[in-house]
């Protein structure tokens, strides 16, 4: 049986592998695809936060138009979007509410910031809604740029 085995391995492989030459271009390689595949992937991350974050602003605005509509004006400031959650409890109190105006309570932006909602704002619209972007603060460009309302 011995004899028909070794039959089956070709002459002089008995030690045979993979050099070390052999083993570092394999490694190589796989480092450079691991290279462009993570830094890929980043920025497929980071254009998915920014198309959720625009998302989730349209599905606020939508909210935002029934309760108007329901409760003749749109939510306080101090009301804010959680006023399409539930019933407000603070004045002025909506005599008409009929929500809930989401179909879950208005959480944090794709980056764990809370969404900014503002009333009282210098572009002359009755509302306006941003997320403040991967760094949490107020302007920036490029990954830290704000997602908002009026863009």
């Amino acid at each position: 049986m011995k004899e028909h085995l070794s039959g089956l391995r070709p002459s002089g492989t008995e030690n045979s592998g993979f050099s070390y030459i052999e083993v570092i271009a394999a490694l190589a390689i796989m480092l450079i695809l691991g290279g462009v595949v993570g830094s890929n992937a980043g920025n497929l991350i980071h254009r998915a936060q920014v198309s959720s974050a625009r998302s989730q602003i349209g599905m606020f605005r939508i909210a935002l138009e029934s309760y108007r509509m329901d409760c003749g004006r749109f939510p306080s400031e101090a009301q804010g979007l959680n006023a399409l959650w539930e019933k407000p409890h603070i004045h002025p109190l909506p005599a008409n509410w009929r929500g809930p105006y989401l179909n879950r309570q208005p959480g944090s932006d794709p980056w764990g910031y809370e969404y900014v909602y503002r009333v009282e704002n210098q572009f002359g619209l009755p509302y306006t809604i941003s997320s403040l972007g991967a760094d949490g603060t107020a302007g920036g460009e490029g990954k830290n740029e704000d997602i908002c309302s009026w863009k």
